[in-house]
């Protein structure tokens, strides 16, 4: 397959919309059963409006017999109120520790258009649901254990967040929509205005904790309530398209294709790069997605390996992980969550909204958070979606004030227990860390690993 030959496809992709794929893999509709009733959307914001912040908190109250006894607040803040565009949360403060004194995380899921909260249930969330009988059992190592957790379905029309017609195009929308949604939450929860803040996610989370970050930086010397926004941690996240191009090469490092291959991806590479350069977005994404992504045409990666699976160079095949949607479906949990009926990640405007903004760089605001606060980049070993090496050469194209510093610095390991749980590399406020073992998905490939990294990141403990 040549450059030529994948042009064609693009441009065909261009006129043929019906072959969407769809990055934001949607979840299998649930309906309810006879006689089950999901009750309302919690609106929380006309409350919080009218300071009725102590009924707003009780309303937002989830049961905790549904939840093995876990504390537990969500529902709804409007974000867009002409478009009735409005952001799902739901908090988790911290288990096993003062809550009002535990560091507060932000967590992000990627996509785009993949829920938050399959985190909650699949990642670092206090649960999990067993495959075998769609109930719940406690997670054995939770991030909420020392730790509160704010997770947030976003953009809005992702999982149970919706909207009546606007989908976000570009980061500097999803910005300001999560920071409308986190500063009603710190007047909800107003004791937590002063805990120390973490933005935290994986995937296209690397374009939304850089924007939401920004924003928060942005706006906070003006701000009546300023988020005391502390630092970053980015997981396997693509940030900088035009850096992270190199999938051939790390491919062809591996032994999954061979030289011929590796030659036809770099055309395309450089042809993506080059169209980048210019702006024309849709058609670098277009071009960009017959590489690996696979929403519109069947990608090179695909035909030259047989991989199903672009999350893990172990697991060719996809890992059924749509347990967790069946159970946040069911009608009592949905009236739990104060979700009603609002459909759960179904919403196919998402990922194809964001098509342009797939190829934008939010490096030089990562390069500038860097002068302000603290960044963890991190990524799983194994991962071929988002692999190392290109993390890596982002990272070196960064202009920030230790960048020269961080081209020499030396690696060293990072033990958990005894074990290498991977290798680090600090430069000024950014940390640079490979996780041994683990692909796309680290939290749950390496969840003590994972735990370890960011409980000591967060508390400013060396991880070597």
């Amino acid at each position: 397959m040549n450059v030529a030959f994948v042009c064609s496809i693009v441009i065909l992709c261009f006129s043929l919309v019906s072959c969407k794929l769809g990055r934001t893999h949607s979840v299998p509709y649930v309906p309810l059963q006879e006689g089950e009733s999901p009750g309302e959307p919690l609106i929380l914001t006309p409350y919080i409006n009218d300071d009725r912040i102590d009924e707003a908190r009780r309303l937002s109250e989830v049961p905790k017999e549904l939840f093995l006894g876990v504390e537990s607040y969500s529902g709804y803040f409007t974000v867009d109120e002409e478009h009735d565009s409005n952001s799902f949360f739901w908090f988790i403060p911290s288990t096993d520790t003062d809550y009002r004194k535990a560091p507060l995380l932000l967590w992000l899921q990627g996509g785009p258009g993949w829920p938050s909260i399959y985190a909650t249930f699949t990642e670092n969330g206090p649960f999990e649901v067993m495959k075998d009988s769609n109930e719940l059992k406690r997670r054995d190592i939770s991030w909420t254990s020392t730790h509160s957790l704010i997770y947030i379905d976003n953009p809005v029309g992702t999982g149970f967040s919706f909207t009546n017609g606007r989908w976000c195009t570009n980061e500097k929308e999803i910005g300001e929509d999560l920071y409308k949604a986190l500063i009603q939450f710190f007047q909800l929860f107003p004791e937590l205005q002063h805990n120390d803040f973490f933005i935290t996610g994986e995937s296209y989370a690397g374009k939304y904790i850089p924007a939401i970050a920004y924003t928060i930086h942005q706006k906070n010397p003006q701000a009546d309530i300023k988020i005391n926004l502390k630092g970053l941690a980015i997981g396997n996240g693509l940030s900088d398209t035009i850096n992270q191009l190199n999938y051939g090469d790390f491919l062809y490092q591996v032994g999954l294709i061979d030289a011929n291959v590796q030659k036809n991806m770099r055309e395309v590479e450089d042809r993506v790069a080059e169209l980048i350069r210019i702006e024309k977005y849709e058609e670098a994404f277009f071009l960009y997605d017959s590489l690996v992504i696979g929403d519109y045409v069947q990608t090179i990666v695909k035909n030259a390996t047989g991989f199903r699976n672009f999350y893990n160079i172990l697991q060719p095949e996809k890992v059924d992980n749509s347990q967790y949607s069946a159970f946040v479906q069911q009608g009592h949990i949905r009236k739990a969550l104060h979700v009603g009926n609002v459909s759960f990640a179904t919403d196919k405007e998402v990922a194809p909204s964001l098509n342009e903004d797939f190829m934008q760089s939010v490096a030089p605001w990562i390069s500038e958070l860097l002068s302000h606060y603290k960044v963890l980049i991190y990524n799983g070993q194994l991962d071929i979606i988002i692999a190392y090496p290109l993390t890596l050469n982002y990272l070196k194209h960064l202009n920030f004030d230790a960048a020269e510093e961080y081209k020499t610095a030396q690696r060293h390991e990072w033990i958990v227990n005894g074990e290498i749980a991977g290798y680090v590399k600090t430069a000024g406020h950014l940390t640079e860390v490979l996780v041994r073992n683990a692909g796309h998905v680290v939290p749950a490939d390496q969840p003590e690993w994972a735990y370890d990294l960011i409980s000591k990141f967060v508390r400013d403990i060396p991880l070597y």
